[in-house]
């Protein structure tokens, strides 16, 4: 589309020529190309709506080629892609090669971290500003911009507790607070001094009382730290408090985050402080799309959409919805069933539980390692826990996994969502490790289901049947197709094809229907291989290498990072048990998969069925 002003923005100096106006034509120019390319590509459309003039102020008001500008989780960065010289390239966003959904460093200069996870924002820019410092660089402005779900996460409070002490006087994080406001204001009077503290007269005057109460002779410092007091109690009794402020930060706002005058303002503002400053502005989440305005939470992550009736392309009968829905039902005969999440209520498919049983579901918000605390408690009590999360995300409850449920037998049940490849998000949240670490904590048990009958299976069997730590892994998206002679088990394995083959074929989850295609392919050619299915991952019985040593030629396909896979472990038992045969192992080979289509990523690493086809055909 021909655009009269973001055409023409090939950098942030652009941005600064333009008039107040022009700004407000830019700003609605680029929502319509929000709009427009994620209802095509997919994507995070809610977030960045919410933060257009946010943006187009920040780059106003600095220079981030030389200050640093992190946004935390990363993914509503789309404006600042759009501002920085990307806008040609913005149609590519979340395609193979194309341009990444977050912040990437070899992107492009103005991105100064990666990012992707939540609330590691404010460390993050801690370290860059640090490292200025020490380095005796001309020091930086850095902003972390906040989301107020990343507030959930107590990894952004370990940031604020250091950021807030010292002499951090270009550190600046704006918390951007689209749900709910988080400091209490009461009262016209709090409302003027709200206007009078984001004048940038008030500021200057009052560091101007400041420097000349110091110089008086003897008691000018006293003077200024009991003014100081006396204004700080004043304050606190008509706020009520301010966390912020008690962690040393210089708080400004609330402000209007589509306000572009007041915001440059109030970044101007903030610039003049020495000392620690955090900016509150308050947005609209889905901003300039009814939609998603009105649902902001079904326009966070969202497929390719119809932009007239905002309807997606994706169908709601997947793994998570089959979750969702087994969970009901077993709830339904048990009152000790508990489920939680970490602010994915509808990604992992469990809004029908949280509707049906208020009192048993517990969202804890971006805090997985406090919900896999949480859920070994809930366990300790007597109650039935899952937890239900993404695979990308459970990599932050590593250590809460082992010491808190694993070393007491604790039985939880974690229900690891996204596991393997997830497509177009790219390197941060493909689920490609759960198998290495959860495999390294004893007594751990993983199971990964290829259908949706398998999964209630697994489901019911890690909740009742298992007394520990169990995990039930599962890809993003819809069952794979499987032939129809196809019968699922509740043993630990099974064999399928023709199992007297010289060549087996071992595998699990998704990548088992490329399997069984490429026996029923050979077969129509009077070849035959054995396919071997993990149902449980981990850990692997005497009886599986006892079917495996029958074997001369042994395949393994996994979909997940070869290192620390469960390709080593049975490599290393078939070395135990003196296999002489042939033993290839096909999976992720230490490095971070790209974003692509979760078929060209299959492609890629040789786990669909014409890669498996060829490599049987060339053995």
């Amino acid at each position: 589309m021909d655009y009269k002003f973001l055409n023409k923005i090939s950098s942030p100096e652009d941005v600064k020529k333009l008039n107040t106006d022009q700004l407000e034509e830019l700003c609605v120019e680029i929502r319509d190309c929000l709009i427009s390319t994620v209802s095509q590509n997919g994507g995070h459309l809610a977030s960045n709506l919410g933060v257009v003039e946010l943006t187009v102020a920040l780059h106003r008001a600095f220079d981030f080629l030389s200050d640093r500008l992190i946004f935390d989780v990363g993914h509503q960065c789309y404006t600042h892609k759009l501002l920085t010289g990307r806008f040609e390239k913005f149609h590519t966003i979340r395609k193979e090669n194309g341009i990444s959904g977050f912040m990437r460093p070899d992107e492009s200069p103005y991105d100064p971290f990666i990012t992707g996870h939540s609330s590691n924002s404010v460390s993050a820019a801690l370290g860059i500003y640090k490292a200025a410092s020490v380095s005796g660089s001309e020091q930086p402005y850095v902003i972390s911009v906040v989301g107020d779900g990343a507030m959930t996460g107590g990894m952004i409070f370990e940031g604020l507790n250091n950021a807030g002490v010292g002499k951090n006087s270009s550190m600046i994080v704006i918390l951007n607070d689209n749900k709910i406001s988080i400091s209490r204001n009461v009262g016209a009077f709090a409302r003027y001094l709200n206007i009078i503290r984001s004048r940038p007269g008030y500021h200057r005057f009052k560091h101007s009382v400041e420097k000349i109460i110091s110089r008086i002779p003897f008691c000018g410092k006293w003077i200024n730290s009991n003014l100081l007091r006396s204004k700080t109690m004043l304050k606190n009794a008509i706020y009520h408090s301010n966390i912020f402020e008690d962690m040393g930060f210089h708080y400004l706002g609330p402000v209007d985050g589509h306000d572009l005058k007041k915001l440059e303002q109030i970044l101007n503002i903030a610039k003049e402080q020495k000392r620690p400053v955090l900016i509150h502005a308050l947005t609209v989440k889905g901003k300039g799309y009814h939609f998603a305005e009105n649902s902001p939470k079904n326009y966070h992550g969202v497929s390719a959409f119809d932009i007239e009736n905002g309807i997606t392309q994706t169908s709601k009968a997947d793994f998570s919805a089959c979750v969702g829905d087994e969970l009901c039902r077993l709830a339904k005969n048990d009152n000790k069933l508990c489920v939680i999440t970490a602010a994915m209520t509808e990604g992992t498919g469990l809004k029908g539980f949280a509707e049906k049983y208020k009192n048993r579901f517990f969202d804890v918000g971006i805090a997985e390692e406090h919900a896999v605390t949480f859920t070994s408690g809930l366990a300790a009590g007597g109650m039935h826990p899952v937890f239900a999360v993404y695979s990308t995300f459970l990599q932050r409850g590593y250590d809460q996994i082992i010491h808190d449920a694993a070393i007491a037998g604790l039985p939880i049940t974690l229900c690891v969502d996204r596991a393997g490849f997830v497509g177009d998000d790219g390197e941060t949240h493909q689920g490609i490790f759960d198998v290495a670490f959860l495999k390294t904590i004893p007594g751990m048990q993983i199971f990964a289901p290829s259908c949706y009958l398998e999964l209630k299976i697994m489901l019911s069997k890690s909740i009742y049947e298992i007394n520990g730590p169990s995990a039930v892994r599962y890809p993003r998206g819809v069952q794979p197709s499987l032939p129809e002679d196809f019968v699922p088990t509740d043993e630990d394995f099974s064999c399928y094809g023709d199992c007297t083959a010289d060549t087996v074929i071992v595998t699990f989850g998704r990548v088992f229907a490329s399997a069984a295609e490429v026996y029923k392919r050979l077969k129509e050619q009077g070849k035959a291989v054995a396919v071997i299915k993990l149902n449980k991952v981990y850990p692997l019985t005497e009886d599986f290498y006892k079917s495996l040593m029958l074997y001369k030629n042994v395949l393994i396909f996994e979909e997940g990072i070869a290192t620390g896979g469960i390709n080593e472990t049975i490599l290393a038992g078939l070395s135990l048990n003196g296999f002489k045969g042939y033993a290839k192992v096909f999976a992720v080979n230490d490095e971070f998969v790209s974003q692509a289509s979760v078929e060209n990523q299959l492609k890629k690493y040789r786990l669909d069925a014409d890669s498996m086809y060829d490599i049987i055909m060339n053995l």
